[in-house]
């Protein structure tokens, strides 16, 4: 590596790592400031770091690889997420959520179930799944920084005593990574993961701006269109995906075929129907649903999830159109006289592109970004997932009064043992894929049932929640150990069976088994009681099956929440909005013009849609209930 590179990438370590430190001492004035910066952090900013919090290094090398082999009908994969999630949030979840002026996601679900038996269980199965979600995140990056690093880094670090190799190169770079981000996010809180993302971002911008651009210097017009078939610009489908690649390329073919995504049709049904309740359902309780706690007021939380949207997309997909635009130019080739492809080639096609193709400069600030980009994802969830620890179960039912500086350092105790579970559980994982489908699959399809529930119906209770949830995260748990040892089953047998289901088709059985659990749960336990339920009703004002707490209150005439077509439309017009940005910078570097200017124009019309049916509505919300 050029010492420039070298240069760029520790003058960024240094300043992060001194931006967090210096705003530590805002940490201290206890768990609010610690844990959400004190409510006093402005939306843009929360906007900025949100949106940075997402940019993250293995999401980007899944997403490089899947463009590069399926093309443009690949942003589809990305509602697996659901990226969708941040459409709801924006037009209607964002307001429910931070009317509760509650500091976690399992404190908040206290003012729906109450602080009963039933209240207390529902807290604690979310904070459980909070945690849970927090150390599978920190898996799936302890796998896809270890692979990034090794590939542009050229030492071997690997730790070998008595020719017995305790960590391999790729475990190394992932721990150290872990070490220095985990540090700096433990001194300073919620300000210093704000402070140090908002830098993050600003560093990935210029990086996705200067690779797109590059990459109008490096190849022409011309020879981008001789580079890449037509049916990977093609962002329609039917229900087969069939393979597109010709020539040299076939091996391509084979690999779609292998991906478990061949039947695309079935694949994209069902990513709509998980999309659809994973989005409604509401942010999981971790970084994201904590930013919208962080902001001053209900409009600002409103406005920092829609800021969100607008900073993410563009920027990353400028840097990943540049990645695997590159990628099909000189990697590619490579690929293909090698001989068998593998899901694993994928994933290292960014650091090779970046290791290999790179002008010196450009590859530093690259480097820097995507390490920026680790960084700030992986210190959101070190910084979340502990929150739960301490707050919804340290300081709830061990510790129930303390000063603020003890829990503060239970806090730092907390945030090491997330890390070192998670680091654990990397070391077990196959691949970034195996992880991601877990995550968005698995782990989601244990959580969309009660979190739908909870916002709609009136007579959904604490068990309800408990068990809807419980009976989703060990289905989960299940399937995760089940794919990991696959290699070790049987064939024939039931469990090996099981195992070779891909993860997104056992989304409907994980569902099913939480809907039951949920419905069981409910009817087998008395309703929440009336004074909860009114509270809650009055403050959030869901829209849903209501009816009987307003009937019970009639004399006070509580108003139906009438906004249900409108926030649905609003969402249907943000998906596209989303898509657009998406599409918009992928069109754009691989030189299909016409579309660019399609996608512009469809950007430009659902921005002007939205600003009359949903920022005008904000704005009106604000004038008329005040910070709620």
């Amino acid at each position: 590596m050029h010492i420039v590179d070298v240069a760029i990438i520790i003058l960024y370590i240094i300043l992060t790592l001194g931006v967090g430190v210096w705003v530590s001492k805002k940490a201290s004035a206890g768990l609010d400031s610690y844990f959400l910066g004190g409510k006093t952090i402005k939306w843009y900013y929360l906007g900025l770091s949100n949106g940075s919090g997402m940019f993250d290094v293995s999401g980007t090398a899944w997403m490089v690889g899947i463009l590069f082999l399926y093309g443009v009908k690949s942003f589809m994969f990305m509602w697996m997420w659901p990226i969708w999630n941040q459409v709801f949030v924006m037009m209607f979840l964002a307001v429910w959520i931070r009317r509760s002026k509650v500091m976690t996601g399992s404190e908040w679900i206290l003012t729906r179930f109450g602080d009963d038996k039933a209240g207390r269980a529902s807290h604690l199965i979310v904070a459980i799944f909070a945690v849970v979600a927090s150390i599978g995140f920190i898996a799936y990056f302890f796998e896809g920084a270890g692979k990034f690093m090794t590939v542009i880094l050229p030492w071997d670090v690997s730790l070998t005593i008595a020719q017995t190799t305790l960590l391999n190169s790729e475990q190394t770079y992932a721990l150290l990574i872990i070490f220095f981000t985990t540090i700096y996010t433990i001194k300073g809180g919620m300000f210093s993961v704000v402070t140090t993302e908002v830098l993050q971002y600003l560093i990935m911008v210029l990086a996705g701006v200067l690779v797109a651009g590059y990459t109008f210097y490096a190849f022409t017009d011309v020879e981008v269109n001789q580079l890449i078939p037509e049916e990977w610009k093609n962002v329609f489908f039917g229900n087969q995906l069939t393979g597109f690649w010709s020539g040299d390329y076939q091996e391509f073919n084979r690999l779609i075929d292998t991906q478990g995504y061949k039947m695309f049709g079935a694949f994209i049904g069902m990513t709509l129907f998980k999309g659809f309740f994973s989005s409604v359902a509401g942010p999981t309780p971790g970084y994201d649903m904590q930013r919208i706690l962080s902001t001053r007021n209900v409009k600002d939380a409103a406005y920092m999830s829609g800021f969100t949207n607008l900073v993410l997309f563009i920027p990353r997909y400028l840097l990943i159109g540049g990645i695997v635009l590159i990628g099909l130019a000189f990697i590619a080739p490579q690929m293909a006289e090698a001989g068998a492809v593998t899901g694993n080639d994928l994933e290292v096609i960014l650091p090779k592109v970046i290791n290999n193709r790179v002008p010196v400069g450009i590859k530093g600030l690259l480097l820097a970004g995507l390490l920026a980009a680790f960084m700030s994802t992986f210190s959101a969830f070190v910084n979340a997932g502990p929150a739960y620890i301490v707050n919804d179960i340290y300081k709830k039912y061990f510790k129930p009064v303390a000063s603020d500086r003890h829990y503060v350092k239970a806090s730092h105790i907390a945030s090491f043992g997330v890390v070192t579970l998670g680091v654990i559980m990397g070391f077990f994982a196959d691949s970034i894929n195996s992880i991601t489908l877990w995550i968005t699959s698995a782990l989601y399809g244990g959580y969309v049932a009660a979190n739908f529930l909870k916002w709609v119906w009136w007579r959904f209770n604490g068990w309800g929640y408990f068990w809807g949830m419980l009976a989703g995260l060990i289905i989960a748990t299940l399937q995760f150990f089940l794919d990991q040892n696959k290699a070790n089953l049987e064939a024939g047998t039931l469990l090996h069976e099981l195992s070779e289901i891909p993860a997104i088709y056992l989304f409907p059985i994980i569902l099913v088994f939480s809907v039951l659990g949920s419905l069981l749960g409910t009817f087998l336990t008395k309703p929440t009681d009336m004074a909860t339920l009114k509270s809650f009703y009055t403050n959030v004002h869901p829209w849903g099956w209501w009816k009987p707490v307003r009937d019970y209150y009639s004399e006070e005439q509580i108003e139906k929440n009438k906004d249900f077509w409108l926030d649905m439309f609003n969402c249907i017009i943000g998906i596209i909005w989303q898509s657009s940005m998406i599409l918009l910078p992928i069109f754009l570097v691989v030189r299909d013009y016409n579309k660019t200017w399609v996608t512009l124009a469809v950007f430009l019309l659902s921005s002007l849609i939205l600003k009359f049916t949903w920022l005008d509505k904000v704005k009106h919300l604000e004038t008329s209930a005040g910070d709620s």
